[in-house]
């Protein structure tokens, strides 16, 4: 039996972005983001119901604060107090998960989508999907941008404008374009 373009996408093999499946369930995140993103100056009881509305999992305290962007929204996990500040893009074509405690700052972009390297399968339209895994306790900085992927490791600091290319050793400091360890600093 076939796969369905979702199974496609959710098991990291080319999938056809444009299928009606997944162009519904694109068109209901557009939706809920609306009113999230109009949810501003609600409590944040009530942000992360609606939180809990769309996403995968939403861990107790969590807050995202408005606005907020996303593909489907329900391929993100967030753990317990995971904080990140306004202008967030989330592409979850595949899962996106950030463990308790992460903080991220503002503008920051966390992307699970992917393309073929090759023109003639871009050109094709076909798309890729690889998970983020944010561990514990991260920080990451304002408008650092976290590539499809990329495991961040517990404890570890993103500087900000960082874009993260390869995998973040648990308790490592990294910053830069593409991001790079750097020593701990005394």
């Amino acid at each position: 039996m076939a796969l369905s373009e979702k199974e496609k996408m959710l098991s990291g093999q080319p999938y056809r972005p444009g299928d009606p499946e997944l162009q519904a369930a694109m068109a209901a995140a557009k939706h809920w983001m609306v009113r999230y993103n109009a949810a501003l100056a609600e409590s944040p009881t009530v942000r992360r119901e609606l939180l809990r509305e769309r996403l995968g999992e939403v861990g107790d305290g969590a807050v995202i604060r408005p606005p907020f962007h996303c593909d489907y929204g329900s391929h993100i996990r967030l753990g317990a107090g995971v904080f990140l500040n306004y202008n967030c893009v989330i592409l979850d074509v595949a899962e996106v998960s950030i463990g308790e405690g992460t903080q991220i700052g503002p503008a920051v972009q966390i992307y699970a989508a992917d393309h073929p390297r090759d023109p003639q399968a871009r050109a094709s339209g076909l798309e890729l999907a690889r998970p983020v895994r944010i561990g514990c306790n991260v920080w990451i900085g304002g408008g650092a941008i976290v590539l499809p992927g990329v495991s961040i490791g517990d404890g570890a600091v993103v500087g900000a404008g960082s874009v993260v290319t390869r995998d973040v050793p648990a308790g490592a400091t990294v910053v830069g374009n593409p991001a790079r360890v750097v020593p701990p600093r005394d």
